[in-house]
């Protein structure tokens, strides 16, 4: 689930800046060998330690970042400063897993509902929209960009598409490279119901309501709504083509990774 891989982060930072006085040293001297081929012609060698820091800073961020929700910067800075000084914690190391953990449940929580509400609103407006049809009442819309002609994809067919996938901002999550066959038995309901009836070279825009996608499970956003543009290559595989399909999984990952920098949590 997307709140367990914040979860994981989590573990990756406090683990990372509990080792980082044990590797610091490597990879400081990396980090230094690396800036002082850059500015050797002009500080002769000289290593810009403020350079560095900053560097430093930006690794840890970009971790803070992952876990899902905004840290009081100031203080984080503080426990830092505290830190180096010797000073006590004002929570121990597990007390604060505990604590973040907690935050990362309410922020998944407060996040789920805003995008369920917002997929609730949009497939009741945009049913009023020409050319849209409904495959399942507020659930599951379609709109046909080109017609296609040829061969009808049926249930448990396994089709040849191109597509991509976006959320309702537009952000494309993942998208084809090329030709890719799927086995609609393998694909979130919506997926496999949208595709459904579709002639070969027919494009769709399916419109697809969280309950018939990843739901809060996954590594997309929770309660996500989904917008994919598929295009009909072939409605159907031969059984030769079906040993190298490549299939949308219920559980929101694919063997053609959505990459993970392209997720947002935030995409899920």
């Amino acid at each position: 689930m997307f709140v367990k891989n914040k979860f994981l982060s989590l573990t990756i930072l406090i683990a990372s800046m509990t080792l980082s006085v044990a590797y610091a040293k490597p990879a400081a001297e990396k980090e230094v060998q690396n800036i002082a081929k850059e500015e050797s012609k002009e500080e002769n060698g000289k290593v810009d330690l403020q350079k560095i820091s900053q560097a430093f800073g930006h690794l840890i961020g970009k971790n803070l970042d992952s876990l899902g929700f905004e840290f009081d910067m100031a203080e984080v800075i503080k426990g830092m400063e505290d830190s180096v000084a010797g000073k006590e914690s004002p929570m121990n190391e597990t007390e604060c897993v505990q604590a973040i953990s907690l935050v990362q449940e309410e922020a998944f929580q407060k996040l789920a509902d805003k995008n369920l509400n917002e997929a609730n609103i949009f497939m009741a407006e945009n049913v009023k929209n020409e050319g849209i049809v409904v495959l399942e009442k507020d659930k599951l819309q379609y709109r046909v960009e080109k017609k296609g002609e040829g061969m009808v994809v049926e249930d448990h067919f396994s089709p040849m598409i191109r597509y991509s996938g976006k959320f309702l901002d537009g952000k494309v999550f993942g998208a084809s490279q090329e030709d890719e066959l799927i086995s609609l038995d393998e694909t979130i309901p919506g997926f496999a119901k949208g595709i459904v009836g579709m002639k070969e070279g027919e494009r769709r825009t399916i419109f697809i309501h969280p309950e018939l996608g990843y739901g809060s499970n996954g590594y997309l956003p929770p309660n996500t709504l989904l917008v994919f543009d598929i295009e009909v290559v072939k409605a159907n595989a031969t059984p030769a083509q079906e040993d190298s399909f490549t299939s949308i999984s219920k559980e929101g990952t694919r063997e053609i990774a959505i990459p993970e920098s392209s997720i947002e949590g935030t995409p899920r």
